[in-house]
């Protein structure tokens, strides 16, 4: 079961972490920070394989831990965006151009990691 949304540990070794409740950056676990798991108050990337829980364990996650997840997220992007020196004005423009590009972006990146 789900009980509060935190950041989680971080693994100064960056193991792969699948399941569970500890470390940040895991995927298909529960209420850290990570990919593919439910409860956690926001993606958090660590560049491994992602495993993901069913949609049916997402939706069962009790409103009240779903609330504290977007709270949570939402003090990070702006702390965030604080430290960057950007307006919430600035990151909706900048996604608003950014998405326009994105599959192009994506696509360069590809290219160019490939000619190196």
């Amino acid at each position: 079961d789900v009980s509060s949304p935190k950041h989680g540990k971080v693994d100064p070794e960056n193991m792969p972490h699948v399941g569970g409740n500890m470390w940040a950056g895991g995927t298909g676990g529960r209420d850290t920070a990570g990919l593919g798991g439910k409860g956690g108050p926001y993606r958090l990337d660590a560049g491994h394989r992602v495993y993901q829980v069913s949609q049916a364990e997402k939706d069962a996650v009790p409103e009240e831990v779903k609330r504290a997840a977007r709270e949570m997220g939402e003090k990070a992007f702006k702390r965030r965006l604080k430290e960057i020196q950007m307006s919430e004005y600035d990151a909706s423009t900048y996604e608003r151009f950014s998405g326009a590009v994105r599959r192009q972006v994506q696509s360069l990146r590809i290219i160019l990691d490939n000619l190196q």
